[in-house]
């Protein structure tokens, strides 16, 4: 989008070059906020009948055609141009008020509208030369010049002057050849301009397939996707774009459905950090070398954890997005009709990651893992959607981030054998970790989900979870969630019980069938040198061979000094 005004034809339609005579008006408002005037003005051009809203470097170019009854809206997508037109008739309709006022010597009649639950008031003249409005929506008849619009009662644009100008050059940028597209069809194309879509995956199958071929770590390459652990974790390296670097924002956004599988199934969304040296391992090289390559952690009773901490050898997966499966949605829709319940088709998860995406990396492998043994599986489609920084923030770089993986006990090589996060019923997660660089809004992100699925299984017993860092309390909670019953049109697998309820709708240790799990937000202040994190939970008994587990993720994030 970057400069198409700059090569963009100027199309003089609508008798524009040919009447050369005709006048060209320029009508100037100053803008307040709150009865105090604030910088900048707007500014409008009327000839030949037409209003003339934008610059020529706005993206959206916005007309009034006075002589044809509508409004025009058009924007440039690639080498085509878009454009919607809106008849007068279907604008907001004007309600006549009682107070007059003068403007620039002018007497006002008063109209007001109602728009979006806003008050728009408008003060406007049919006595001059020049007719028009500052913005489109807002016009009482076409006969009319607004000379004053207060929205809300706070936000005022007054005309300051009205004058006529030379050397005016109309910038029209659609002709016979523009694109005629609706409503809903241009602010589809207009949101979508706005940001960036980066696609990871689509329609990829997460299932169990023991089968499933590891590939040789010589041949892998960027903007491919590899599957790992029998099927349950698709895999992709990908380049740090210039939209990701230079974004005020970033959303990972993932879309699931099941097929075959009908039940409700951990989920991750993870990345994992580029070696920072040939020293360094990372989960990469337990998908492509075994579970062998994962460094051990021991708890008290000598149960062997891989991989789950910190270490001066390796860093855990940094934990985007943790997500639950729905009860068998989309595949087991036609299977399980029930009148009244309309079942979603699919179910998206949406969260801000921008502070876990390390943008000062050329490359990250980002996967998905989703914990089932079903030939079927889920199917899932994933994108990072990149906002651009704001106008306040042009020519501002980014802070250089901080983002350092501590801990996750999220099993994502399960399938391969990985162990259950059980250790917190006989010890206390421990890990040591030194802070090189003074940082600021230094942060934990920490997810936690509860795991043990019977009656007294940590699924759905509320249990305390304490972090202490450097021996210091730093939060405590009892995870919970007591809303799934929200999102039983998403579970239509889930069973009914005879008291009326559905699995889908018991409350469980932060987490429902169908939703994700966002962290807890830690501030820590912590200076440069050495510290200890530990995580305390009061893990329940297992029954037989029923056992209690956590998924935990820990994630320091933060900005580097300058």
């Amino acid at each position: 989008m970057i400069n198409f005004f700059n090569t963009i034809l100027l199309f003089f339609s609508l008798g524009l070059v040919a009447q050369t005579k005709s006048e060209v008006y320029k009508i100037t408002y100053d803008k307040f906020e709150n009865g105090k005037k604030t910088d900048g003005n707007t500014t409008i051009y009327v000839y030949n009948q037409m209003v003339f809203l934008s610059k020529p470097t706005d993206k959206i170019q916005q007309y009034i055609d006075l002589k044809s009854n509508y409004n025009v809206s058009t924007i440039k997508i690639g080498n085509t141009v878009f454009k919607k037109i809106t008849p007068f008739d279907s604008l907001p309709v004007p309600k006549k008020e009682n107070d007059a006022r003068v403007v620039l010597g002018y007497n006002c009649q008063h109209v007001s509208f109602s728009y979006f639950s806003n008050r728009i008031d408008i003060w406007y003249t049919e006595k001059a030369a020049v007719k028009g409005t500052p913005n489109s929506n807002y016009l009482p008849n076409k006969n009319a010049l607004v000379l004053q619009m207060v929205y809300n009662g706070n936000q005022t644009l007054t005309a300051n002057s009205i004058t006529k100008v030379k050397n005016y050059e109309p910038f029209i940028n659609y002709d016979d050849k523009t694109v005629a597209v609706n409503k809903s069809e241009f602010e589809e194309i207009l949101i979508n301009s706005r940001y960036t879509k980066l696609h990871i995956f689509e329609n990829e199958n997460i299932n169990y397939d023991p089968k499933s071929v590891i590939p040789n770590e010589k041949d892998l390459i960027a903007d491919k996707v590899y599957h790992f652990s029998k099927g349950s974790v698709v895999l992709k390296k990908i380049k740090i774009t210039p939209e990701l670097r230079n974004s005020s924002a970033i959303f990972a956004k993932l879309t699931c459905k099941s097929n075959g599988d009908a039940y409700d199934r951990t989920g991750s969304v993870f990345i994992i950090p580029t070696k920072s040296n040939g020293n360094t391992t990372t989960l990469l090289d337990a998908y492509l070398h075994g579970l062998e390559r994962l460094p051990i952690y021991t708890d008290k009773q000598k149960n062997k954890y891989q991989g789950i901490i910190k270490e001066k050898s390796y860093l855990p997966p940094i934990e985007i997005l943790r997500f639950f499966t729905p009860f068998g949605v989309s595949y087991f829709n036609e299977k399980r009709k029930i009148n009244n319940y309309n079942w979603a088709k699919e179910v998206v998860y949406k969260e801000d990651v921008t502070s876990l995406i390390p943008t000062d990396e050329d490359e990250i492998w980002i996967g998905v893992f989703i914990g089932n043994y079903d030939a079927g599986g889920h199917t899932i489609s994933l994108e990072l959607d990149a906002y651009p920084l704001m106008n306040i923030n042009e020519g501002k770089p980014n802070k250089k981030k901080y983002v350092v993986p501590l801990f996750s006990t999220v099993n994502t090589m399960e399938m391969s054998g990985q162990n259950y996060g059980g250790l917190f019923a006989n010890d206390t997660l421990k890990v040591n970790f030194e802070i090189k660089e003074d940082i600021q809004n230094l942060q934990l992100l920490y997810t936690t989900t509860g795991h043990g699925g019977w009656e007294n299984g940590d699924e759905f017993v509320p249990r305390m979870n304490k972090v202490f860092v450097d021996g210091q309390e730093v939060f405590k909670i009892i995870p919970w969630r007591t809303d799934c019953a929200t999102y039983r049109l998403s579970n239509p697998a889930s069973g009914n019980f005879p008291d009326g309820l559905s699995s889908s709708d018991l409350s469980r240790s932060n987490w429902c069938p169908g939703t994700l799990t966002p962290p807890y937000i830690i501030p820590l202040k912590l200076p440069k040198g050495n510290h200890v994190i530990e995580v305390l939970i009061e893990q329940g008994p297992n029954e037989g061979p029923s056992t209690n587990h956590w998924n935990v993720s820990g994630v320091l994030v933060g900005e580097l000094k300058d």
